[in-house]
């Protein structure tokens, strides 16, 4: 996986239920998450270019894997790549809009975990310019994982 893509993150035949209900997003003041996907790719690809060294400094993010340098159209495909996990249930990608203006202001990534007791990894980043909602992001998400999905442990790397 493009973005992220650490050696934990795997792929499984059930990741959830078949009769789980997928959240189809997340709303609060400061941000609204919905399905990313490739209608994203301009305002994504924006938002993490701008922002790459916030993003490799985000707890959670292996050193060297991603953010790296893709083009626009490498974008888009690993969106479509993202979408395509949705629809099939192997993955979860979320991109992080402001609710005012609809831009991209980061993404949230939940996975399964490989050779793990973790049930799924979540990984979230901010553009560097929001870096003030990185960690109402985290505790949002964290909330929304233990509430509303079957997962009885994540792994989801803590804000200070």
């Amino acid at each position: 996986m493009d973005s992220p893509s650490p050696s934990t993150i795997g792929r499984v035949a059930e990741f959830v239920p078949r009769a789980f209900a997928v959240p189809l997003g997340l709303e609060t003041a400061e941000f609204v998450l919905e399905p990313l996907g490739p209608e994203h790719n301009e305002l994504d690809y924006v938002a993490w270019t701008s922002s790459m060294e916030h993003i490799a400094r985000t707890p959670g993010y292996p050193a060297g894997s991603w953010p790296r340098p893709m083009t626009p159209d490498e974008n888009r495909a690993d969106l479509e790549r993202h979408a395509d996990d949705f629809r099939k249930r192997n993955g979860f990608t979320y991109t992080v809009l402001d609710p005012a203006g609809r831009d991209v202001i980061g993404c949230v990534y939940i996975y399964p975990v490989r050779d793990s007791d973790y049930d799924a990894c979540a990984l979230s980043w901010v553009r560097e310019s929001h870096a003030h909602l990185d960690i109402p992001l985290w505790r949002a998400v964290s909330e929304w994982l233990e509430s509303d999905w079957p997962f009885t442990r994540v792994k989801y790397a803590p804000r200070i």
